[in-house]
Order: C-alpha cells, then sequence, then structure tokens
C-alpha cells in the first residue's frame, strides 16, 4: 500500500508562489495549507483571539490571490502574506474598536458629571483611532503588533521581514507620531 504524496508539498515557496501567481490553484492550496496556522496565530495575536481570525484569514487570502502575480520575490511569500494578514486585522481593529469603545465605555463618576466625562472619553479613543489612521502603513503595523499584539520586537522584525534596527526605528516614529497627536488628551 503506497501513499500519495503530493509533489508540491515539498517545493520550495519560490516554486510554488511562483506557479500560483500563474494561476496554478493546486500550488495556491498548497500556500494555504503551509501558511493557513502560522496566519492564523498571528491574526490571534493582533485580534486577542476574537471570533474574526479566519475571516481575517480568508480576506488575506483573498486578496493574495489577487495579487500574487505582483509579488516580485516569489520567495518572500510567506512574509508578504503575514503583512497582508497583518493589515486586514489591523482594518478589523480600526473598524470595530471605536464601536466597541463608544457602546463599552462605563466610567465611575458622579451622576452630573458622568455624560460630560463619557464623551470626553468615546473623543479620546476616536482621537487614538484617527491618530493610527493617520501613521504609515509600516509604523502602524509595528505599532499595532506591539500594543495591541503584544509582540517582542524581534517577533515583528520576523513576521514583517525586516530588519531589527527598522522595527525600532518605525516604533519610536509611530510613539513619537501618536504621543503628539494626543497630547491634548493627557
Amino acid at each position: 500500500m503506497s501513499h500519495y504524496r503530493d509533489p508540491w508539498e515539498s517545493a520550495d515557496d519560490t516554486i510554488i508562489a511562483g506557479r500560483a501567481a500563474d494561476g496554478d490553484t493546486a500550488a495556491f492550496a498548497v500556500l494555504v495549507r503551509r501558511y493557513t496556522p502560522i496566519m492564523r496565530a498571528y491574526a490571534r495575536r493582533i485580534l486577542s483571539g476574537t471570533a474574526d481570525v479566519d475571516d481575517v484569514v480568508q480576506e488575506a487570502f483573498i486578496t493574495a490571490w489577487g495579487q500574487l502575480p505582483k509579488l516580485d520575490d516569489p520567495g518572500r511569500v510567506k512574509s508578504w502574506l503575514m503583512r497582508i494578514t497583518s493589515r486586514k486585522a489591523i482594518d478589523r481593529i480600526r473598524a470595530a474598536r471605536p464601536q466597541v469603545y463608544l457602546e463599552d465605555v462605563d466610567l465611575p463618576a458622579p451622576a452630573l458629571s458622568a455624560p460630560a466625562r463619557q464623551a470626553e472619553a468615546r473623543a479620546g479613543v476616536a482621537a487614538l483611532s484617527d491618530a493610527l489612521q493617520e501613521l504609515p502603513a509600516p509604523q502602524r503595523e509595528c505599532w499595532v503588533l506591539r500594543e495591541i499584539g503584544g509582540y517582542t520586537y524581534e517577533e515583528i522584525s520576523d513576521e514583517l521581514g525586516v530588519p531589527l534596527s527598522t522595527v525600532r526605528g518605525l516604533l519610536a516614529r509611530a510613539r513619537k507620531d501618536i504621543i503628539v497627536r494626543m497630547e491634548q488628551w493627557r
């Protein structure tokens, strides 16, 4: 009894991604099987384990299938998929966070000042959301992975495929920018 083994399963990312970019759905299926677990884990850390993880991964693969022919270096398909996953997860956070906070703000305050404090809290959350949206994508990805996902600098470097020094610089600029934009909320 012999086991059939798909020859693509052991093939290098460069070959698989190249074939998938040419429209080979079997090769793309290998990428899906190969990277779904890490993309799910990645999205779960960014989204703090919400039910949106599978949707984010599915959206990432749909985007990847459409953009794969534009990928310059098929050997870097893993980091490219992780960046797409990150963007999709960040989009989810950006879309959901203001509504979650606006509905769930529950600050202890004397009855007369509660509405004013709640309005101030809502405005502060909206300002942070706006500040994040205005960051360049690489800075926003680094900030979200660090501050929301709890990633180490090394993990961010690995996931985004950039040097550690670049991660440090992107985070420093993102934090400075957010501090400047949020100064009135201190």
